[in-house]
């Protein structure tokens, strides 16, 4: 099966080097990294922009990458570091064989710095990284200095970095990186060219984890990995990273149950029986409904967290006639025929806050079943339809 983000040559290439022997295996995150723009999952904005920029040799002294964790910012910053001191010249597609490429990928490039700035974000620090910023790069055409998690610099730091940073040697670049750009003086980012990485979508993060685990061989079911890349929340690393856990949990294979019960999901089914149980105002049902999803592994979260989905859906069936792709039990368009407009948007409002809630609760279980409660007791009663026979028959009795 062929990935449509990449050709056939444009796959991240596994590493080459493994510090604990052939015999270990490295963990998908980092054997899959990429090496090259192409390569680069989900990002084809910022991509687009440095492969143009560095292709016209319009090289700024400083950029500033920012986005959620796993999406690439220091994957971009360790690319962008090999297109500039590339032995085969300045451009979007280093070689990856020489020297200087080999060498940054491995991290044993002499001037290619990685510094967390969470460890080091005192003024002392930064003005030692100063001081070795004013002298010519040893191997390089460039000394590229990469800050992570810039945001965490002190105050005294950033001030001290302001002139630098303004104004660096030729040969210097820096590349800031950073989970939370509103920390960032404003001083600092009008000194920086700005990219920002965004969430990476379900879909696309399942045809890449489709790619890796057929290079893998590892057989793999889709529902298994449609869960994954939806756990993952936009993040590549994070969705490497539970393929590898599900791998180990299901012996060597991605199943559907196994994963279902790694993450404590809830089964479709269950979940459908649940909320079934709740258009019906039927309070006995839904508890024992929402007992066998307990049996079945799933958390109290996890339940929450897909009863407000299956709320959204309807209500989104109900007001703009949105169908579901994701309901082949039926049980989004039952909910849309039983539940009044007002009704789904309360619903949605008692599961979301009910999981914001279930830290404060005595227990989970507590939580939820108060959850339950709630969507029961706010339910609109279901008065009788006028009877004037009954009425005039009761008050000829009673004035009898």
């Amino acid at each position: 099966m062929t990935n449509a983000l990449f050709s056939s040559d444009e796959h991240p290439a596994s590493e080459n080097s493994n510090p604990f022997g052939a015999s270990a295996p490295i963990v998908l995150a980092r054997k899959w990294r990429p090496k090259q723009f192409a390569q680069v999952v989900g990002q084809d904005h910022v991509v687009k922009a440095l492969s143009h920029a560095l292709d016209a040799k319009r090289l700024h002294h400083a950029y500033l990458l920012t986005g959620t964790r796993g999406t690439g910012k220091t994957t971009l910053a360790r690319i962008i570091a090999k297109a500039l001191n590339c032995d085969q010249g300045i451009s979007a597609n280093p070689c990856g064989v020489c020297s200087s490429c080999t060498q940054i990928d491995s991290g044993r490039f002499v001037d290619y710095i990685e510094i967390d700035a969470a460890s080091n974000r005192g003024v002392g620090e930064i003005q030692q990284l100063l001081e070795q910023a004013q002298f010519a790069p040893t191997a390089g055409r460039f000394k590229v200095y990469v800050i992570d998690e810039v945001h965490m610099l002190s105050n005294h730091a950033f001030n001290a970095m302001l002139k630098t940073l303004e104004e660096p040697p030729p040969d210097v670049k820096f590349l800031l990186a950073t989970t939370d750009p509103q920390k960032i003086p404003v001083t600092v980012l009008s000194r920086c060219l700005q990219f920002n990485l965004k969430n990476v979508a379900p879909d696309v993060l399942h045809t890449h984890l489709v790619w890796v685990l057929e290079q893998e061989g590892i057989e793999a079911e889709s529902d298994a990995l449609h869960w994954i890349s939806a756990a993952a929340q936009g993040s590549v690393r994070d969705s490497l990273s539970l393929t590898d856990q599900a791998i180990a949990y299901g012996s060597g294979r991605v199943t559907n149950s196994a994963v279902q019960s790694m993450l404590g999901l809830v089964q479709r089914e269950l979940l459908a029986k649940l909320l079934r149980d709740i258009a019906d105002h039927n309070p006995q049902a839904a508890f024992d409904s929402m007992e066998e999803c307990f049996a079945a592994g799933a958390s109290a979260d996890a339940i929450l967290a897909e009863m407000a989905k299956w709320f959204h859906q309807a209500a989104a069936l109900a007001a703009l006639q949105i169908e579901s792709n994701e309901d082949p039990t039926g049980t989004v368009s039952i909910l849309a025929d039983k539940m009044s407009a007002e009704l789904l948007q309360l619903n949605y409002q008692i599961t979301v806050l009910g999981r914001r809630d279930l830290g404060l609760a005595p227990d989970e279980r507590t939580g939820l079943e108060m959850t339950l409660l709630r969507l029961f007791a706010f339910q609109p009663t279901r008065a009788a339809k006028p009877d004037p026979v009954g009425r005039v028959a009761a008050r000829a009795s009673a004035a009898s």
